[in-house]
């Protein structure tokens, strides 16, 4: 099982910070956090509810993660271990993720694919997310892994998409031209983008678009 204790820091001010796998006594919280982090127009239907929390925990425990600050479960992220090809990309989020419930999880597979991360909005200037994702690169070495890999929305897109093509728009945004608050984040923490696949989720804002980003194991 995981558990980190580290410090966090927001306006000069320093705060204890346990990173650890959710259990069934977490639901109420992560389900609340989920629900302040996505409000509408993100879909309701997308917020954990607690027949996929507990299929998390049965199946892969050890990449269900939470984070406390000062006592308080302020954040969490979910993940499940794929066999992934990296010839044949394409898949939606619903496909990888068995709708959220991970029921497809393989022990023998190759690459830890980032389900969900979420933040409660009070607490966004901790840098919980890259904290979080720190503990997913961690067990991917663990589990010696090939990758951690996931589908990130892009929210600005919808902005520009009648003008510039989503690969370009690729290129924009990891030359620092244009900035995303879900890519430009992913970039910060290491990931790089691996392609632009059209219907990975159902999102007006990304124009259905996600971006496969990937961190490799530098082990591997």
């Amino acid at each position: 099982m995981y558990m980190k204790e580290q410090y966090v820091f927001k306006d000069e001010h320093i705060h204890k910070a346990v990173i650890r796998n959710y259990t069934e006594d977490d639901f109420d919280a992560l389900i609340s956090i989920q629900k302040k982090a996505f409000p509408p127009p993100f879909p309701s239907d997308l917020w954990w509810s607690k027949d996929q929390l507990i299929q998390h925990v049965l199946h892969f425990p050890l990449g269900s993660i939470c984070v406390e600050v000062d006592g308080k479960v302020v954040g969490s992220m979910t993940s499940l271990i794929v066999d992934f090809n990296p010839s044949d990309p394409h898949h939606t989020w619903e496909e990888m993720t068995d709708h959220g419930f991970i029921r497809n999880h393989n022990n023998n597979g190759n690459t830890l694919y980032i389900v969900d991360l979420c933040i409660e909005p009070d607490y966004r200037g901790f840098k919980l997310g890259k904290v979080l994702m720190d503990a997913m690169y961690e067990i991917v070495v663990h589990l010696q892994l090939d990758r951690l890999l996931g589908g990130g929305r892009i929210p600005t897109y919808h902005k520009v998409a009648k003008t510039i093509p989503i690969e370009e728009y690729i290129k924009k945004l990891t030359c620092g031209e244009y900035k995303d608050p879900v890519i430009t984040f992913l970039l910060q923490t290491g990931r790089t983008p691996l392609r632009a696949i059209k219907g990975y989720l159902e999102d007006e804002e990304s124009c259905d678009y996600g971006i496969l980003m990937e961190w490799k194991n530098p082990f591997k």
